[in-house]
């Protein structure tokens, strides 16, 4: 069995509060009532031999409906790739921009709810986007993602 793979872009701005990260909450009714370790970076899953940083761009467009930033406004940092818990790796790259988190709209997603009798009904994949400050991304985050907010500080250190 071959491991899934997801690439995706975090996205984050410097404020004047200093270092923010745009997340998003994963939609359907799954996690309508779940906060707190269950937000993510825009991420979608890869096909074997598609260019992981051309489908985490993708991805993010899907997932926000709106492009990333492109060079030369934003050059990439390769965040490398983490583990989850279900065994999918995910590939992420950070860019600096903006995004009003009021203006995304994710593409959707079907599924028969509530299950076996209910009616089949579109959800989005990400029912919202928000900045964080690093400290409150780490809480908010699936804490398997947690190490792509301690690398992208450490590449914004080096720099």
């Amino acid at each position: 069995m071959t491991a899934r793979i997801s690439a995706g872009i975090l996205l984050f701005r410097r404020a004047s509060g200093g270092l923010e990260v745009l997340l998003g909450h994963p939609g359907g009714p799954f996690f309508a009532g779940r906060d707190l370790g269950h937000w993510s970076i825009p991420k979608g899953e890869v096909a074997v031999g598609e260019d992981l940083y051309v489908e985490a761009r993708r991805e993010f467009e899907e997932e926000t409906g709106h492009a990333p930033p492109a060079p030369p406004a934003a050059i990439p940092i390769h965040l490398g790739s983490i583990v989850q818990k279900g065994g999918k790796v995910v590939h992420a790259w950070a860019l600096e921009g903006d995004l009003d988190p009021a203006a995304a709209v994710s593409n959707t997603f079907s599924m028969r709810w509530p299950p076996l009798v209910g009616a089949i009904t579109a959800f989005p994949e990400i029912d919202r986007v928000a900045w964080y400050a690093p400290d409150e991304a780490r809480r908010r985050i699936k804490a398997a993602q947690a190490p792509f907010l301690d690398r992208l500080e450490e590449a914004l250190g080096a720099l």
